[in-house]
């Protein structure tokens, strides 16, 4: 099963609701697809979908899920990583009318350049390979964190304010 979830702001992330809809539509994702839609306009065709989903029903989510997929809110990655998972995080971006700055772009960039336990995609199209390769992405990545919690906090409290000094 693969879980995307876009988060709860207000702007719709319709780019990767609809990336993954037609993923599955086009047989490149075979598996069950569960898509938690936030404000998103664009309602899925071909995949499991909520606006909004419970907390507890999103852990359980991630914890069967074989991919997940998220926004760039530090939230919604660090959770997948808590249960040894290695997200997929697409930042929400600005130009596409996504949020109000690329603050999740530049979050994402110096979280991968310093932790590297999440893989980023900034480009929507790289998406299919990603998902298409992803077993083998994992497995070269490695996934340090999952039984280091407090380092994984402190690294991550040094980047984010390391992003307010500079």
């Amino acid at each position: 099963m693969i879980f995307v979830t876009v988060g709860t702001h207000e702007q719709p992330f319709n780019r990767l609701v609809e990336k993954v809809d037609e993923l599955k539509r086009v047989g490149i994702i075979h598996e069950d697809v569960v898509v938690q839609t936030g404000f998103s306009t664009y309602e899925p065709q071909y995949c499991e979908w909520s606006k909004l989903i419970p907390y507890h029903q999103m852990v359980e989510y991630v914890a069967k899920a074989r991919i997940v997929i998220t926004h760039g809110g530090p939230a919604s990655f660090i959770m997948p990583l808590q249960l040894a998972k290695t997200p997929i995080v697409v930042p929400r971006q600005k130009k596409y009318g996504e949020h109000i700055n690329d603050h999740q772009v530049e979050f994402i960039k110096n979280v991968n350049k310093r932790i590297g336990t999440i893989i980023s995609v900034i480009d929507i199209d790289e998406i299919e390979n990603i998902i298409v390769n992803y077993d083998s992405l994992v497995l070269s990545i490695g996934h340090g964190m999952n039984s280091n919690n407090s380092r994984f906090n402190i690294n991550l409290k040094k980047i984010v304010e390391g992003l307010f000094m500079e």
